[in-house]
């Protein structure tokens, strides 16, 4: 069987809308077990998961900014890449679930490298606390082909032939300018 990220919830704990209710103290054992993740659905224990994990990245109670907001994200994002790999390892045939988990990696990434850029110790802080390795993405590498070896060629020889016709071009004004200048200074003298 493949381990699951959500294994380690406890199953005793309850689900997010019913945790902090007065009420759930006086209830009976079956009811509490009821409402707890031993009963949840796999959609139920990825909101708790979700939310332990923005608790981890969160720096006070009160961070709800616009900065903040970008931990958060990193950190749901997270949560959903985890379960999808975890089911494409079950059913690897499913195209759809690894296109949305490409686009959700892809969008982390962005997300990462912006964090990297602007803020790098927070940046270290979140990808610890959520055990991220962050990676550098790929730079761009042309495939050569003939068409193409073909067309800058001639995209060279073009600039070359420009650049000869406008060197020529300064030649001539360079010459006129300097004979302007003669003309001044000997009317000047």
């Amino acid at each position: 069987d493949i381990p699951s990220h959500l294994d380690d919830l406890p199953p005793t704990l309850l689900k997010k809308d019913y945790a902090n209710l007065p009420i759930m103290n006086s209830v009976d054992d079956v009811v509490k077990r009821l409402l707890s993740l031993e009963m949840a659905s796999q959609r139920e224990k990825l909101k708790v998961k979700t939310q332990q994990m923005v608790e981890k990245v969160r720096r006070s109670p009160k961070d709800n900014g616009s900065f903040e907001t970008l931990f958060f994200t990193v950190a749901i994002l997270t949560a959903r890449i985890r379960t999808l790999e975890e089911h494409l390892q079950r059913h690897p045939k499913d195209k759809s679930n690894r296109r949305c988990m490409l686009m959700e990696l892809d969008r982390r990434r962005k997300l990462l490298g912006y964090l990297r850029r602007v803020n790098y110790s927070t940046f270290e802080n979140t990808c610890k606390q959520l055990n991220i390795q962050y990676s550098f993405p790929q730079p761009y590498i042309r495939r050569i082909t003939k068409r193409w070896l073909v067309k800058k060629a001639l995209c060279i020889k073009v600039f070359q032939e420009k650049r000869k016709l406008k060197a020529a071009e300064r030649l001539k004004q360079r010459r006129e300018w300097q004979a302007r200048a003669r003309a001044a200074r000997e009317q000047q003298e």
